[in-house]
Order: structure tokens, then C-alpha cells, then sequence
């Protein structure tokens, strides 16, 4: 795993991109940026577990270099599943490909994963017993936000799970500034500097745009989710699991 040393160098006037100076260092700049991001991925095999049925298929909306994938991979205990793990990024998509295939020759291709590279407003979601969105609509267009939730709830059988983690924004101003104050005090304990932080939070300004738990539970709710619950959270990161 290569370090992350983006904006040690870069000023953050660019905005942020998923592109493969990212993909390079990328695990590592989960690890570090991410307060909660390992229990993530891990409570997302167990979800897989217990959600997905046979013959369905599970989606991973923004898979990056696809943790969530193999965790619902290896998850998985029902037959004849696939999982579809989708993202725009290039860089990110021929990395994933790379970490699918070294899992397919170490645990053996027992649930078939297909790769793409698409735009997840346009995806097609069908049969699906889970969807997983992992820190992925942040990144999507507020305006877009409404109608790929819709697509997601139309496409998930009766029962299915979707899994939602997002950064987000305190509607107490008091109790946000604390909780930005605590986020950035955790890159400092995992050795970015103050510089880092910044040169970041400048570039990725427009790009990710958090919105509050709220805003969250009332967009799964007109989309007809019938039961929805931040069942992990850590600072101003949570997940949030939406039952149709």
C-alpha cells in the first residue's frame, strides 16, 4: 500500500479527481481520511450475509478499487449470485479489475463480479437484493440525487438492503464545528499535516457536497424505502441502511 502524499505537493487549487495519482495511493487514503472506514467494508459482508438471496444480483454504485465488492463476495452464502460493481473513473476501474482477479485466483470465483465503467446515474438496477453506495452520492450532482435513489429502490426486490455511508453535515452549527475539528484532529493523529488538510479540503470544495441525516432519511422515504436506520457512524461519517 503506497502512501498518500498527494497535497504535500499539490496546492488544492485543482479541484479533487478520482484519477490515478488517487487509485495509486487510494487504500491508504481511506484508512487515514476515513474515521469507521474498515468497519464499514466488514458490516458490509455481514449485511450480504444476511440480505442476499439466489439468483439475485448486488450492486456496488461507485465501486472504486471495489472493497465493498469482495466484502459482499465473500459475504454471499446463497448460489447463483453476481455482483456488479460500477464506477467512471478509469483509473479506478483498471485498478478494481486488477484486485478482482487476484481474488478470483486466491479465493476462487465463487460469486461472479463484472466491472464497468459507467456512470451510476445511468445504471439499470434489476432483481438486486443489495445495493451498496459507499461514500459515492456525495460526489453526485444534488440535483441528481432524488432520482438515482428512485432507480435504486425500483430495481431492489421486496426485502432488499441498501447500504448508504455518506460524510455529513450537523444541523446544530455548534456540534458540526466540533465534529470538523475532531475529523481533522484524526488526519493529524494518522500524520497529515495541517498544509495536507487544507490544501484537501480546498480541493475538494463543489466536488463533495454532504448534506445532513436528515436530508438522507426524507430522500429514502419518499423513494418508498419502508424501514431506514444510521446503523455506523464516526464523527461526521455514517451509514445508513434503507430496507425496501
Amino acid at each position: 500500500m503506497k502512501d498518500d502524499d498527494i497535497y504535500r505537493n499539490e496546492d488544492g487549487s485543482e479541484p479533487f479527481r478520482f484519477n490515478e495519482k488517487v487509485a495509486r495511493v487510494f487504500p491508504d487514503m481511506l484508512r487515514r481520511s476515513i474515521p469507521g472506514y474498515a468497519a464499514s467494508i466488514e458490516g458490509i459482508g455481514s449485511l450480504a450475509a444476511r440480505f442476499v438471496r439466489a439468483g439475485t444480483t448486488c450492486y456496488d454504485l461507485g465501486c472504486s478499487l471495489g472493497a465493498a465488492t469482495i466484502a459482499m463476495r465473500h459475504g454471499i452464502r446463497e448460489p447463483c449470485c453476481r455482483v456488479v460493481a460500477i464506477d467512471s473513473s478509469p483509473a479506478m476501474i483498471e485498478r478494481c479489475r486488477e484486485l478482482i482477479r487476484e481474488d478470483d485466483e486466491l479465493n476462487g470465483p465463487e460469486t461472479e463480479v463484472d466491472v464497468a465503467q459507467h456512470d451510476v446515474r445511468e445504471v439499470q438496477i434489476s432483481n438486486a437484493s443489495m445495493v451498496v453506495m459507499n461514500y459515492t452520492l456525495q460526489f453526485i450532482d444534488p440535483g441528481d440525487r432524488d432520482a438515482l435513489i428512485r432507480r435504486i429502490f425500483a430495481g431492489l426486490n421486496e426485502g432488499g438492503l441498501l447500504v448508504l455511508s455518506e460524510k455529513v453535515v450537523d444541523e446544530d452549527d455548534h456540534m458540526e464545528s466540533l465534529l470538523v475539528d475532531l475529523h481533522h484532529e484524526h488526519k493529524r493523529r494518522n500524520h497529515y499535516s495541517a498544509l495536507e488538510i487544507a490544501r484537501k479540503r480546498a480541493a475538494l470544495e463543489n466536488v463533495l457536497v454532504p448534506e445532513s441525516v436528515a436530508a438522507h432519511r426524507e430522500r429514502l422515504q419518499k423513494a418508498g424505502f419502508s424501514h431506514a436506520a444510521v446503523w455506523l457512524r464516526y464523527f461526521n461519517f455514517v451509514s445508513i441502511i434503507a430496507i425496501r
